[in-house]
């Protein structure tokens, strides 16, 4: 737990609590608890009696981990001792990027005067499937957002921009990732080869009434590329004004 107690003296807005939310635990005491109650509950119903004095056994001498589990370039991994709104005590596990880091970026590329829409074949290792997608990466430190959208055009598929329009920001899952990635709109005069080192397999431009006709009948399942690709239906990108702006 050192190195999360670090974390929590250095990184203070990663615990930030709320009174009625989730409350991350501090008490040596009650950490112990919430790492033995999970172990136990985790072993409960293997191996009759045996089987529960082994769960109690090792809840003593091997409880479950807490603290970082991983720490990555990319990705940190922790699991958070708690206590949850109803009194029971746990453990609680997100992801988040580096400390330091800057927010990643999710890029519409908008190809030419008629603004066709650029998406990219990708696969994916998490779901080992190929989806379609639009440009998107991780933040460098200390990397302004339009230097990183110029890069992850430049890297996916040789692009450079001509304008960079903010869209606004995105907690992709509130659930489990602690990450808030920034979307753009770019206007692109061309585009080039794409990264195969990345397993990006192609590049195709669609109109953007095409683009969404792929969102609702399922072939665009990626969560970024439905978000950004409705915030610039949003923001007008599409011909359609944003709801109050009084056109």
């Amino acid at each position: 737990m050192n190195r999360y107690e670090a974390l929590r003296r250095d990184v203070p807005e990663w615990f930030r609590d709320d009174p009625e939310g989730v409350r991350i635990l501090t008490d040596p005491a009650l950490i112990r608890d919430a790492r033995r109650q999970v172990t136990t509950a985790g072993q409960s119903g293997r191996g009759g009696l045996f089987g529960a004095l082994w769960a109690r056994l090792r809840a003593v001498l091997r409880p479950v981990p807490a603290g970082v589990v991983s720490a990555g370039r990319y990705l940190w991994y922790l699991r958070d001792p708690v206590r949850f709104p109803d009194g029971r005590l746990g453990l609680y596990d997100r992801i988040l990027p580096p400390p330091g880091s800057s927010p990643g970026v999710v890029v519409l590329p908008l190809l030419g005067p008629d603004r066709r829409v650029v998406l990219i074949e990708h696969h994916r290792h998490a779901t080992r499937s190929r989806h379609w997608e639009v440009v998107r990466g991780f933040g460098d430190p200390g990397a302004t957002p339009t230097e990183n959208v110029t890069r992850e055009l430049r890297e996916e598929i040789a692009a450079t921009p001509t304008e960079v329009i903010p869209l606004g920001e995105l907690h992709p899952d509130t659930g489990l990732l602690g990450h808030k990635v920034s979307l753009y709109a770019a206007h692109v005069d061309g585009i080039g080869a794409v990264e195969r080192g990345e397993a990006i397999h192609r590049a195709v431009t669609v109109t953007p009434a095409e683009a969404e006709e792929m969102v609702a009948d399922g072939r665009i399942t990626d969560g970024f590329t439905v978000a950004v690709l409705y915030r610039a239906r949003l923001a007008g990108l599409f011909g359609t004004p944003a709801p109050g702006d009084g056109t």
